[in-house]
């Protein structure tokens, strides 16, 4: 059975059976998974790193390269 069918088949049998007290379990342990995956993906910065990001920003100002949010809300107001 694929990923797809057993998520189908899990919130099937969710609706189904779950009460309070299965819903309120369940919303814990997805907490816990969620903060488990942003642990993983949020990694401090190093001071190395960010004096690199700072200089690469002065840079980019010096050089023109770089957008004033009067122009920026401009282009965005002809996004569609």
């Amino acid at each position: 059975m694929d990923l797809q069918t057993r998520k189908i088949h899990f919130i099937q049998d969710f609706l189904l059976y779950a009460n309070s007290s299965i819903l309120s379990k369940f919303e814990e342990l997805l907490k816990q998974e969620r903060e488990k995956v942003l642990e993983k993906e949020i990694k401090p910065m190093t001071i190395k790193d960010y004096e690199e990001k700072i200089k690469k920003a002065l840079d980019d100002v010096k050089n023109n390269k770089v957008k004033s949010a009067r122009i920026l809300k401009k282009e965005i107001s002809t996004w569609k």
